[in-house]
């Protein structure tokens, strides 16, 4: 991503070849598509598999201890998205991928022996480490269908002194984020993070309980900023600096034999106008979380089979991930997402179907419905009432917000499940949001939704 924005402004500017002259020859090469057969039909747009490996062999002592960079590398894959760029260069598309998701690889040789092996059940991370770039393409390939165009792969100091040539990345929070392992300390509010302090940020795991799918968000979040920044600054502009961005992006990578030059400017041209909201992202939704296979030691992530087929289909036909609504009303901001919340509704008036339209409504905007309202003892209730369990107050207050005008009663005992009593008041309800738009929330945001505003 960051190798197309920076040959957008470049080739925009007319001097991105005299740039990129002799980056181009630095770059570490890689042969993942050799001698492959039965690949998926090609389809519109292009698609380019980004790998984060955890590699470190070029990383400092100092840089070792001030990020925690210890250990010995496992040789797989941390990260993997797809990222799809539209035909008409106007939308990229970025799936992650879990590293934990079941997987199958296809039948390949052994790099090391030479020998055939036959396909057999992994963690999608452990495809690297078995049979390198090739096997992590035709891995993924033999799991989405799509079929993958170019291979980027990025370890921890290219990613550092990229982001430390574009002068940083602003990060928002509204919450503390610490992580032990990795050394991640954020306060609430807005930061300007180096590349070492940026790679703490995205490989901390420990942050809350979201584990791994609050890691990918968090690296969504981050290539989104870096879109923003790379996209509004005056660093591109620069043609000096623009030759430490590219140097910085692609020195220090390795990437397949046919993502050269040429193929960067073509590119870049086509995307001068991109931005934040141009890009779109999500994770493949999990059916379920503590899968254990046979041969494959400790739990895996089951896809869930039918939302994952949609979201690589429409990679395939070069749709965005999610249908754009024209003037739809903005969302409040609240402190617990809709989709964490699960409400009862009641109709406390004579009047008929109420209890259905708020219980569709609240439905509509992400609230886990009972789907099944019903009539309340008082049947003469003027104002919307939010019952809820002390315990629960940030999720009933989130509720509230979502029924202007709605009043809230604290009620002890009566657990995690909110209970709404519909009153001749209600005229609608509000779309709401979680304060972090990643908060647990299943489904697409665009980069504008996420970087700072």
């Amino acid at each position: 991503m960051v190798t197309a924005l920076s040959v957008t402004v470049l080739a925009a500017a007319g001097i991105g070849h005299s740039v990129l002259t002799g980056i181009d020859d630095g770059i570490a090469r890689v042969d993942p598509f050799r001698d492959m057969k039965n690949r998926p039909n090609a389809g519109h747009g292009t698609n380019i598999l980004l790998v984060g490996t955890d590699g470190r062999d070029r990383i400092t002592p100092e840089q070792r201890r001030r990020y925690r960079l210890g250990g010995e590398p496992c040789h797989c894959t941390d990260t993997m998205m797809i990222v799809h760029i539209s035909e008409d260069r106007g939308r990229a598309s970025v799936v992650s991928l879990p590293r934990d998701s079941y997987a199958v690889t296809p039948e390949y040789t052994d790099p090391d022996t030479g020998r055939k092996r036959p396909g057999h059940p992994v963690r999608l991370n452990a495809a690297y480490a078995e049979g390198g770039p090739q096997l992590t393409v035709r891995t993924v390939e033999k799991m989405t269908d799509v079929k993958i165009d170019h291979y980027l792969e990025v370890d921890f100091t290219s990613f550092i002194r990229t982001v430390d040539v574009l002068g940083g990345v602003q990060i928002c929070t509204s919450r503390p984020l610490k992580d032990a392992n990795t050394g991640l300390a954020l306060g609430p509010g807005r930061h300007r993070l180096d590349g070492g302090r940026a790679l703490q940020y995205v490989r901390a795991r420990q942050v809350d309980a979201a584990s791994d799918f609050g890691r990918m968000q968090r690296q969504q979040r981050f290539l989104a900023a870096l879109i923003e920044r790379a996209s509004s600054s005056g660093v591109l502009l620069n043609p000096v600096k623009l030759r430490s961005v590219a140097g910085a992006a692609l020195g220090s990578v390795r990437a397949d034999r046919g993502f050269g030059t040429a193929e960067m400017i073509a590119l870049g041209r086509a995307m001068r106008n991109f931005s934040p909201s141009s890009s779109e992202f999500t994770t493949v939704p999990i059916a379920k979380m503590n899968h254990r296979a046979p041969g494959v030691p400790g739990e895996t992530l089951r896809w869930n089979a039918l939302k994952a087929r949609q979201i690589f289909t429409a990679l395939r036909q070069d749709r965005p991930l999610a249908p754009h609504v024209a003037k739809r009303p903005k969302a409040k901001r609240v402190p617990v997402a809709p989709e964490q919340i699960r409400v009862q509704v009641e109709n406390g008036t004579v009047t008929p179907g109420l209890g259905r339209r708020v219980d569709a409504g609240l439905a509509a905007t992400g609230f886990v419905t009972t789907r099944s309202p019903v009539n309340a003892r008082d049947r003469s209730v003027r104002r919307t009432v939010v019952l809820h369990d002390p315990r629960w107050d940030r999720s009933a207050r989130s509720l509230a917000a979502a029924l202007p005008g709605s009043e809230l009663r604290a009620r002890p005992g009566l657990g995690p499940t909110l209970r709404v009593v519909a009153g001749a008041d209600f005229k609608g309800v509000r779309r709401v949001k979680a304060e972090d738009p990643y908060q647990g929330e299943e489904g697409v945001v665009t980069g504008d939704e996420v970087v700072c505003e």
